[in-house]
């Protein structure tokens, strides 16, 4: 008889309290913007939410695995920052065989994907607005993605701010640790000097090679990179992928 107990995962974002049970402060990537819902976003919530959308609370729950919230055991794609899932819907019905985790705190953008990932019939995607670091550190098991996408993280564009962009050493050491050997991790920003980080970054990281690429033609340009583009931003997209330790 198996008497193991399964260990008890540390607080999530947001959840942390002090020694004397105040809220913690936090350095994270992200802020959580409103929730209120459009009309077309409350009925994309109500028609599909149940099916996928992984509630922040289940993953505290004793024996929550990926594999139960997508019905079936495949390869699995995480992404991190879907936005509206312009780009989410597009990738994943292009790859009806691989699992797609998108990581979105802003609940009108998981709405927005709801309808577009039903629209395309990529019935291959769960959301999570469950914070990205927490989650690939304590959610995603080493050496178990395929591919890694982070296409236009909120840049912090003021220096006071840069130490809130996800993309960092720490990070880097994370993120190619969850991924497969020669699985890819694709990035891509429209500020320059967030561009010149990342590569410092992740050329630092000694588990991951790569560097500029071309535009990954398989991502639609969506909305969002349309903007840069209009206010004369160039877009940088790299891809690295994991080497042997």
């Amino acid at each position: 008889m198996n008497d193991a107990v399964e260990p008890v995962r540390p607080a999530r974002p947001h959840l942390k309290l002090t020694e004397d049970g105040r809220r913690m402060r936090e350095v994270l990537s992200y802020s959580r913007r409103g929730n209120r819902f459009t009309p077309n976003q409350a009925a994309a919530w109500a028609a599909h939410q149940a099916d996928w959308v992984v509630p922040d609370e289940a993953v505290d729950r004793p024996g929550f695995s990926w594999t139960q919230w997508f019905g079936r055991e495949a390869p699995m794609i995480v992404e991190i920052g879907s936005g509206v899932g312009e780009a989410t819907a597009a990738l994943a019905a292009a790859r009806p065989e691989i699992n797609v985790l998108a990581l979105e705190v802003w609940r009108p953008g998981v709405a927005d994907t709801l309808w577009r990932v039903a629209e395309a019939g990529a019935s291959n995607v769960r959301l999570c607005s469950v914070d990205a670091v927490w989650t690939m550190e304590h959610l995603i098991e080493p050496a178990s993605l395929q591919e890694l996408w982070t296409f236009f993280p909120d840049p912090w564009h003021k220096t006071r701010h840069h130490k809130r962009r996800l993309v960092d050493a720490e990070f880097a050491r994370l993120a190619a640790s969850r991924l497969v050997p020669g699985g890819t991790w694709r990035l891509a920003t429209d500020w320059a000097d967030y561009a010149e980080q990342m590569i410092q970054v992740l050329d630092a990281e000694p588990t991951l090679e790569g560097g500029v690429v071309e535009r990954w033609a398989e991502r639609p340009v969506t909305k969002f990179e349309r903007k840069g583009l209009a206010v004369g931003r160039t877009i940088i997209d790299l891809a690295y992928r994991r080497v042997a330790d």
